[in-house]
C-alpha cells in the first residue's frame, strides 16, 4: 500500500504543478492597492487632509453664537455683635449663583473674512491630498520597475558571466592542445573575474530595491509580474506638447495648492486690517442668585435676571500691532504669488519633460528593438567566425556582452517611458488607478 500512496501523492503534486504552470507573483495594481493600505507617507498625508478639512467648520464657528454659563456656591460664615445693646447673632448659609451669556455677532468683519479664508484652506488641503496620491502611485510603479529593471540587469550579468565561463573553459582547452595563446585564457580569465563582481554588485542593487518596494507597501510583496517582451506602449495623446502644458499650468494639483495658498494669504491681510473696524454683537444674559438670608430684610433673598440688547466695540488703539500684522500678512501675500508663480513654472517644466521622457522612450525602445537584434546576428556570426578561425575569442565575448548591454538598455528604456507616461499624468492633475489598471495587462506572470 505504501509504495501505491507515494505514487499517487507523486502524481497529485505534479498535477497540480503541471495546472499552476506558473510562479505565483503579484502585479503592478496589487502592489498599489496594498500600498494604498500599508504606506506611511499616504496615511500620514490622509490625516493631514482630515485635519485641514476641519478649518471649514472652525471659520463657521465665528458667524455663530456663543453660549456659556457659569455657576457659584459660597459658604458664609457671618457674626454680628452690636455692643450697645449686647447683642451677638451668627448666621451661616449657602448662596448661590448662576449665570447662562449669549454672544451673536452681528458684524465681526474678520470672522466674515475668515469663513471665507477656510474654504480656501479646505480647497488647499484636498489638492494636497490628491498630489499626495499620485505620488503614491508614481513611487509605487517607481518601486516596482526598480525591482524588475535589477533582475534583468542581475539575469543579463549572469547570463553573461555564464557565456564567459564556458569561453574560459574553451580557451583552457585550446591552449592545451595548442590552438590558441594564453592571451586568450587571460582576457576570458579578466572578463570571468570582472562579471563576478558584477553579479554581487548586480545582487546587492537587486536586495536595495526590493527593501525600496517594501518600505512602501509594507511587506515583502515576494514575485513581481514582468514586462511582456512583446508589450506594446502607447505614444502620448493628445500628440501635442502645448496641450499638456497648458493644462499643467491650471490642472496640476501643486498648482491648484499653491492657487489656494495664495488666496488664503491674500485674505489674511483682510483680515488682520478688520483688527480697525468695530465690531457689533447682540447679547444676552439669564441669571439667578439665591441667598438664604440677607442682613437687609433680615429674611432669604432670590433674585433672576434677564437681559438682552446691543454691544458695540470701537477699537480705538492698540499700540500698532494691527498695522504690523496687516504688513506682515501683505509680505506673505507677495511670497504665496511667488510661490504659485514657481508652481506653475515647473509644472509645465514636469509636463514638457514628461511628455519628452515618453516620446523619445518610444523612439529610444524602438531603436534598442532593432539594435537587439543586430547585435543578436552579430554575436551568431562571430560565433562562426571563432569555429572555423577568422575570429578570436575576444571577439565573441564583446558581441556576448553587447547583446546583454543592449537587453539590459532595452528594459531600462520600456521601464523609463512607462514611469513618464504616469508622470505626464500627474502633471497635469490626471493620473488614477485608472492608468495603472491600463498598463497593468502589459505585465504577465514570470514563467518557471
Amino acid at each position: 500500500m505504501r509504495p501505491m500512496q507515494s505514487v499517487i501523492r507523486l502524481s497529485f503534486l505534479a498535477g497540480l504543478l503541471g495546472f499552476s504552470g506558473q510562479v505565483l507573483s503579484v502585479d503592478l495594481l496589487q502592489v498599489y492597492r496594498e500600498a494604498l493600505v500599508s504606506d506611511a507617507q499616504y496615511a500620514a498625508a490622509r490625516a493631514t487632509a482630515e485635519a485641514g478639512r476641519e478649518k471649514l467648520p472652525q471659520g463657521l464657528a465665528g458667524l455663530l453664537p456663543t453660549i456659556n454659563g457659569t455657576a457659584s456656591t459660597v459658604w458664609n460664615e457671618n457674626q454680628y455683635n452690636v455692643e450697645k445693646i449686647d447683642f451677638k447673632k451668627d448666621k451661616d448659609y449657602n448662596s448661590n449663583t448662576y449665570n447662562v451669556n449669549l454672544t451673536q455677532p452681528l458684524f465681526r468683519w474678520q470672522n466674515i473674512v475668515q469663513y471665507g479664508q477656510s474654504k480656501w484652506q479646505v480647497a488647499q488641503a484636498e489638492a494636497n491630498f490628491a498630489q499626495a496620491s499620485q505620488d503614491l502611485i508614481l513611487r509605487v510603479a517607481q518601486a516596482y520597475f526598480d525591482v524588475l529593471y535589477a533582475q534583468e540587469n542581475l539575469k543579463a550579468v549572469r547570463a553573461n558571466k555564464q557565456s564567459i565561463a564556458q569561453q574560459l573553459e574553451q580557451a583552457k582547452k585550446n591552449f592545451e592542445v595548442g590552438t590558441a595563446t594564453i592571451t586568450d585564457t587571460h582576457e576570458a580569465q579578466s572578463r570571468y573575474d570582472l562579471a563576478s563582481a558584477q553579479e554581487l554588485a548586480g545582487e546587492n542593487d537587486l536586495e536595495v530595491k526590493r527593501y525600496a518596494l517594501r518600505t512602501i507597501v509594507g511587506k515583502d510583496v515576494g514575485e513581481l509580474n514582468r514586462l511582456k517582451a512583446d508589450a506594446t506602449l502607447s505614444p502620448p495623446q493628445p500628440a501635442a506638447m502645448e496641450k499638456w502644458v497648458e493644462a499643467a499650468e491650471n490642472d496640476s494639483f501643486q498648482v491648484q495648492s499653491q492657487q489656494a495658498a495664495a488666496e488664503v494669504a491674500a485674505r489674511e491681510v483682510e483680515r488682520m486690517r478688520a483688527g480697525h473696524y468695530p465690531t457689533l454683537d447682540v447679547v444676552a444674559n439669564y441669571g439667578s442668585s439665591k441667598t438664604p438670608y440677607s442682613t437687609a430684610t433680615n429674611a432669604s433673598l432670590e433674585t433672576d435676571t434677564r437681559n438682552i440688547g446691543l454691544q458695540l466695540t470701537i477699537p480705538i488703539y492698540q499700540g500698532g500691532a494691527v498695522n504690523s500684522r496687516t504688513r506682515e500678512a501683505a509680505a506673505n501675500r507677495m511670497a504665496a504669488e511667488s510661490a504659485l508663480e514657481n508652481a506653475r513654472r515647473n509644472a509645465t517644466l514636469s509636463a514638457r519633460q514628461s511628455f519628452l521622457g515618453v516620446v523619445n522612450g518610444l523612439a529610444q525602445v524602438r531603436a534598442l528593438s532593432a539594435a537587439l537584434v543586430s547585435s543578436t546576428s552579430a554575436l551568431e556570426s562571430n560565433k562562426l567566425g571563432y569555429e572555423v578561425g577568422v575570429r578570436i575569442n575576444i571577439d565573441v565575448l564583446n558581441a556576448e556582452q553587447q547583446v546583454y548591454v543592449t537587453k539590459r538598455d532595452l528594459a531600462k528604456a520600456r521601464f523609463d517611458t512607462l514611469l513618464s507616461q504616469l508622470k505626464l499624468k500627474a502633471a497635469v492633475g490626471a493620473l488614477s488607478e485608472n492608468d495603472l489598471e491600463q498598463i497593468n495587462p502589459l505585465f504577465e506572470a514570470p514563467q518557471p
